[in-house]
């Protein structure tokens, strides 16, 4: 089996590349990335926990003559999906930039999908497809206009994948919306390496315990929960992993698509002190006003994940602090 991973030197893609290869020891994976989120020092540690050489080709998915080369080069059996822009506030501030690279770089990869009969395809989604939905969010539930062009450009891509699968029936496609990814490799070689100013929060936390920024910056603490800050849904990254390893595996016909979370909320106070306690360090903090557009609770239902794929979110908000921090700490020391 030869597997294609786009965007597979990022956060969530290099995570998938372990879990791939731990389910699929003899599959061939190859990783294309631009590099634009990511640096080759995931690269080398890859090889470091694998023992092998990483297949990888730095190559912008919208360039269509490098991408119709590797085609040609590979013949995929499948196509795991997380390319693209992911940054929130900066798809506000420049939404053509995100419509432009997001919306092109899939329908690229389908058309060669198409062309070279790759007929499994693997799309990194969002739970922001579903708006200001009322949580838990189920997949049957209907997609209000996401909040912002990121959580569109999500909304969009599964769209063309969908009539793609409709007009093609050997197509074959897993939407996964998944929630907050957050934690690291047990081993503290790979992590959420943030480029510049981190855009999520467990980074920012990090940041911030290990004094490199000064305060956490909390968004809103008047909303509507225990403890007044927002409840999200946190998962560990290497559970979303195997999510998308266990998507690919059982991926038989149409269009299937799950909520990959932790079925439960978390607020950000408890996130924090969580942190706090397991790695015995402070997280200077401080409540700010709310940002526009952000919901009081959101939360994912997985049961049909756990019905059908077999998954179930396992590894606990304590392990997600303890794993983030071991990276934090690692990625200090090389």
């Amino acid at each position: 089996m030869n597997i294609l991973i786009a965007g597979g030197n990022g956060f969530i893609g290099s995570h998938t590349y372990i879990s791939l290869r731990e389910r699929f020891p003899e599959a061939q994976l190859v990783i294309v990335d631009n590099l634009v989120n990511s640096t080759h020092k995931t690269l080398e540690s890859l090889r470091k926990m694998t023992g092998e050489n990483i297949l990888f080709y730095e190559i912008d998915l919208c360039d269509e003559q490098a991408l119709a080369a590797l085609f040609r080069g590979y013949q995929f059996d499948g196509v795991i999906h997380f390319a693209g822009y992911k940054a929130v506030g900066e798809s506000v501030v420049n939404p053509l930039k995100y419509y432009t690279n997001n919306l092109n770089s899939t329908l690229h990869l389908v058309k060669y999908c198409l062309e070279y009969d790759v007929n499994k395809f693997v799309f990194s989604s969002s739970a922001t497809v579903y708006g200001d939905g009322v949580s838990p969010l189920m997949e049957s539930d209907a997609l209000l206009p996401a909040s912002n062009p990121y959580g569109q450009t999500k909304a969009m891509c599964e769209q063309i994948l969908i009539d793609t699968a409709r007009a093609n029936p050997e197509f074959s496609v897993a939407l996964l919306r998944y929630f907050n990814p957050v934690g690291a490799h047990e081993s503290g070689l790979i992590g959420e390496a943030a480029n510049g100013m981190p855009n999520n929060l467990m980074p920012y936390i990090a940041k911030v315990a290990k004094g490199e920024l000064p305060i956490l910056n909390i968004f809103g603490g008047d909303y509507p929960t225990e403890d007044g800050t927002g409840i999200r849904d946190y998962i560990h990254v290497m559970d979303l992993a195997e999510g998308h390893a266990a998507a690919l595996e059982r991926l038989s016909s149409g269009v299937c698509i799950y909520n990959l979370g932790s079925s439960k909320g978390t607020s950000v106070l408890q996130l924090v002190k969580a942190f706090e306690e397991v790695n015995g360090v402070k997280v200077p903090y401080q409540i700010v006003e709310r940002r526009p557009g952000d919901l009081a609770i959101i939360y994912a239902d997985a049961s049909k994940a756990e019905k059908e794929l077999n998954w179930k979110a396992k590894r606990t908000i304590k392990e997600m602090c303890q794993d983030a921090w071991r990276f934090e700490k690692h990625d200090v020391l090389i």
